[in-house]
């Protein structure tokens, strides 16, 4: 059995950017024009009326100032409220490939590797472009690695559970080294009409370079010690958007289709079963919570994130201890708690032990713990 490190990790970030500022002042347009076209309904008790959002409760909800998006124009037009992405034709890279390939350059670029030294790639992710061929074989095809690749989905925590499978592969001997990607499109899945849920996400890609570490070349790669995974089947977090919705076209457009959840229930169950599994995770590994200087959260919401570590803590955490990035990025699935690591991992001295973890729909848990050499 090999040990395996993190060799290399990689970022993609759209170029536009929606303040939340912006998103109010579409939304609340977007509730005037719904309430005045419906004045009569409403009046007759028929149909409720919408309110209004502000920046300060979506700030307070969740610790979002700001979100990249593939598209803004789209986004912010009252009329239309869904990013504006032209389909592209089968003779083009995808989309969600186009990102991958951005993030796993810089990701091969840390790691001092080129695709040659890769045996697989793993795309993992909440929502792929289609059914097939897989986004994965794309990727490596646009990539030029021999070997081979697939797709995996376990929505927010699919980074984690991608890493796991990596891991496998390479302890194993299956592969010297595996690109793992995360590209998510996120504004593609929610509804820009909906108060408690449209500032939520954003878009991005993240990449990571994981191999033995007795061959990688990095200057200070972080050892993977363990990887822990937990799945909870709960309807709290979900997409019913799918193959089979054309076989029902009473379906069609509706709210379901796109993303819904009932947050509350959300962060009662999952935050302390995160904390529980982290604990659980460091005492099979040999370490405790004090040995851990940094933890890579899931960047989905600020609350959670800080009940989470208080609960493992004891106390607050500093932003050393538990670094934030999504009150710039917002929600971005999978790529979260990845974007944290990235940005988040170079100052720590050698020696250092950290925690990248993820959470979410399933209800799915992902962990991680690493030393860095």
């Amino acid at each position: 059995m090999h040990k395996v490190v993190i060799s290399g990790t990689g970022l993609y970030t759209p170029t536009e950017s929606i303040s939340n500022e912006e998103l109010v002042e579409s939304f609340n347009t977007y509730v005037a024009q719904f309430n005045a076209d419906n004045a009569a309904a409403i009046e007759a008790g028929t149909v409720e009326p919408m309110a209004g959002s502000s920046t300060e409760f979506i700030e307070k909800a969740s610790g979002i100032k700001s979100r990249y998006v593939m598209n803004k124009s789209g986004i912010l037009d009252v009329n239309r409220m869904v990013p504006d992405i032209p389909e592209r034709s089968n003779d083009e890279p995808s989309l969600l490939c186009e990102m991958a390939v951005k993030a796993a350059h810089q990701a091969l670029e840390a790691a001092g590797r080129t695709p040659a030294d890769i045996d697989a790639v793993i795309v993992a992710c909440s929502n792929l472009p289609r059914g097939y061929p897989a986004l994965a074989v794309e990727v490596q095809e646009e990539l030029g690695i021999e070997g081979f690749g697939f797709d995996m989905n376990v929505a927010c925590s699919s980074a984690t559970f991608g890493i796991q499978n990596a891991v496998s592969a390479v302890q194993l001997g299956q592969a010297r080294a595996v690109l793992m990607v995360n590209p998510e499109v996120c504004t593609g899945h929610m509804s820009f009409r909906d108060r408690d849920s449209h500032f939520i996400f954003g878009d991005a890609c993240t990449a990571v370079v994981i191999e033995r570490a007795d061959q990688a070349v990095c200057e200070h790669p972080y050892e993977i010690l363990g990887t822990k995974l937990l799945t909870k089947f709960s309807n709290n977090i979900r997409n019913n958007f799918g193959f089979l919705n054309r076989c029902d076209e009473e379906g069609v457009g509706k709210p379901d289709k796109l993303f819904v959840q009932n947050g509350r229930k959300v962060f009662r169950d999952v935050c302390p079963m995160v904390a529980e599994l982290i604990g659980n995770h460091l005492q099979e590994v040999g370490l405790n919570v004090e040995d851990i200087k940094r933890f890579w959260l899931h960047q989905a919401n600020l609350n959670m994130n800080m009940l989470i570590a208080r609960k493992l803590l004891g106390r607050d955490p500093s932003a050393e201890e538990a670094p934030v990035v999504l009150d710039k990025y917002a929600n971005t699935s999978s790529a979260g708690s990845i974007i944290a690591f990235h940005q988040n991992q170079a100052d720590l001295p050698v020696g250092s032990h950290g925690v990248i973890c993820s959470f979410g729909a399933g209800y799915s848990i992902g962990s991680v713990v690493v030393r860095k050499h």
